[in-house]
């Protein structure tokens, strides 16, 4: 079961384990995470689950899809490190992962 650190944007740190299989942006509803409103529940159909992922797990994660980037289009001051959470499924290699939220969603 990885653990998720979520990191808020005035720096207040919630480490939560997430089961396999489940999304970063799952986890952090499930906890109770502010910082996350995922309105439309994980289908890749808005930007509200924006997060910074720390620039060392970049590479173990799945490749953005054509949809999240354009979805990434409409979330506040994306950055090279931003990734929708709903796309970013957990497995056991991502135990120790951090995100940083951005200070509002779009």
């Amino acid at each position: 079961m990885p653990k998720v650190t979520y990191i808020e944007h005035n720096g207040k740190e919630h480490q939560v384990d997430v089961e396999n299989g489940l999304s970063i942006m799952e986890g952090a509803v499930q906890n109770g995470i502010p910082g996350i409103d995922a309105d439309c529940g994980g289908a890749c159909a808005c930007a509200t689950c924006h997060v910074y992922v720390k620039e060392e797990w970049l590479d173990k994660l799945s490749e953005q899809s054509e949809s999240e980037k354009d979805m990434l289009d409409f979330a506040f001051e994306t950055k090279s490190n931003s990734r929708l959470s709903c796309q970013l499924m957990l497995e056991d290699k991502h135990d120790g992962i951090i995100v940083n939220l951005p200070e509002k969603q779009g």
